[in-house]
């Protein structure tokens, strides 16, 4: 006769043949880089640039964000070298060419047309090589003082004769230059406005400088 079997063990909880599996964190969000990337865009370069070095450090922690932190920096770059481009080329072409005060014209630029009128607040320069209709060959600073009134303004402005022998001689003899002056008034005194403004005028037009 044989024993009966044992009646089964009772169900056990435990770990898991082979251990539990290993603990991973979930990657943080790199705020640093999203900034960077951001600023980057708007053209927000300072924050830009020093989000985007410590974005681009912290992405080693974070384990995300290298790339955004990245292109932060570049684009941050890019603006500064576009800013820098356009401060050059304002400098050197934005008070010679275009729309200005009339005051604010100086010997050997060239207009694209004489002024009309009593009263001259701007004028349009150009390049004197391309055609144009007169060239400043002087600017005369009138003594300040009280406003001398308009005969006193109008026998200063005598002066520019003599300056354009200086400025351009063989102009003196050219029939088909005139002169044309700006000069100020009562009105633009007040401002503090005191120049005489010596215009050589061409008709035609002309391109090149007076001086050759």
């Amino acid at each position: 006769m044989t024993a009966p079997p044992p009646p089964p063990l009772p169900y056990q909880y435990g770990p898991a043949p082979g251990g539990p599996p290993p603990y991973r964190q979930a990657p943080r969000t790199n705020w640093w880089a999203i900034v960077s990337l951001v600023f980057g865009l708007i053209g927000g370069v300072v924050i830009s640039l020093a989000c985007g070095v410590v974005g681009l450090i912290k992405s080693k922690e974070y384990g995300r964000g290298r790339g955004m932190a990245i292109a932060g920096i570049v684009l941050s770059v890019v603006w500064m070298v576009g800013v820098g481009v356009a401060i050059v080329i304002f400098g050197v072409f934005g008070t010679s060419t275009g729309n200005v005060t009339a005051t604010d014209v100086a010997e050997g630029d060239c207009l694209a047309e004489i002024p009309e009128g009593d009263r001259v607040l701007r004028v349009q320069t150009v390049d004197c090589a391309q055609p144009h209709a007169g060239e400043v060959f002087a600017v005369l600073m009138v003594p300040d003082g009280e406003f001398p009134g308009d005969a006193a303004i109008a026998a200063y402005s005598e002066n520019c004769a003599p300056e354009l022998e200086s400025y351009a001689p063989s102009a003196v003899t050219d029939d088909s230059v005139q002169l044309y002056v700006l000069y100020p008034t009562e009105e633009t005194w007040a401002d503090g406005d005191r120049a005489v403004t010596c215009i050589a005028t061409t008709d035609p037009p002309r391109a090149g400088s007076l001086r050759g």
